[in-house]
């Protein structure tokens, strides 16, 4: 496995690769879910290309830009062991030099949910993506079903923007207590740790009531909201039961629905999600 720090570097190396090209992008901190989309690459793809970068367009003024967690040592380890052929580590400097003045703005899914209490995420989540999409040139690209907004915005973005890349989506990778594995879970305490195993439960009821035949979208928000109040230290940010391709909010879940949630533990914000599949 290489480490490519240049885009002069890494174009030169991009013209040499033969096959298909599966890509990761990653902020670091690599946990097993990262792994998995790795893996995932591997198993469909000639050459796998993971990034590490922590983007400082999609953090806002008061959130944890500077102590957001990183490990290059331990995350090149484990990507070196999952097949990784490439990183590329570029620096804020590489991509965003002092001239920098164009951005991405995807449009209407980006403003509900995580866009309602940080409105310039998905701008900067789109601007890198869209940046390192054109450094790399994969033919396919590796998300998790975690970020499930995140995927809703890039592959609108993707079929807007005619990018010629498939985007797949990995199934969320779970704690065995089901909490969504995630950098931030790093910021909890011990009890904050246990707290937020409130967040998988309410979205595990959602979906048995789903399967049970519930459609009605407010009596499955209305499930999640009343199992995360049982939980002191679960400060709930939103709740939603909304349209998989444009987030609309649903009064009656007719087709295909996602349903996710946002919630404060102590310092830390915590988003999940499932997929309510008819």
């Amino acid at each position: 496995m290489k480490i490519i720090e240049s885009i002069p570097e890494f174009r030169s190396l991009r013209q040499n690769l033969n096959g298909s090209v599966g890509f990761v992008p990653t902020m670091g901190y690599l946990h097993a879910g990262h792994i998995a989309l790795v893996q995932e690459a591997r198993n469909q793809n000639s050459t796998v290309i993971a990034s590490i970068f922590v983007n400082p367009t999609q953090f806002g003024p008061n959130e944890d830009l500077e102590s957001y967690p990183r490990d290059l040592e331990a995350d090149t380890v484990a990507l070196k062991t999952a097949g990784t052929d490439y990183v590329y580590y570029p620096t804020v400097e590489d991509i965003y030099p002092p001239t920098f003045d164009t951005y991405i703005e995807v449009g209407s899914v980006t403003e509900p949910l995580e866009g309602r209490k940080r409105p310039t995420h998905f701008r900067g989540v789109a601007t890198v993506v869209t940046k390192l999409f054109n450094i790399v040139q994969p033919h396919r690209a590796y998300f998790g079903q975690k970020d499930g907004q995140q995927v809703i915005v890039i592959k609108k973005m993707v079929n807007d923007l005619n990018i010629p890349i498939e985007i797949i989506t990995v199934p969320t990778v779970r704690e065995s207590d089901g909490l969504a594995m995630s950098s931030r879970n790093s910021y909890l305490s011990e009890r904050e740790r246990n707290a937020a195993t409130i967040i998988y439960r309410s979205l595990n009821e959602v979906q048995s009531l789903f399967k049970n035949g519930q459609r009605d979208a407010e009596k499955l928000r209305e499930t999640m909201r009343n199992v995360l109040t049982s939980e002191p230290l679960a400060k709930i940010e939103y709740i939603s039961v909304a349209d998989t391709d444009t987030l609309n909010e649903l009064s009656v879940v007719e087709n295909n629905a996602i349903a996710s949630l946002a919630v404060q533990i102590g310092k830390t914000h915590l988003i999940d999600n499932v997929l309510l599949i008819q």
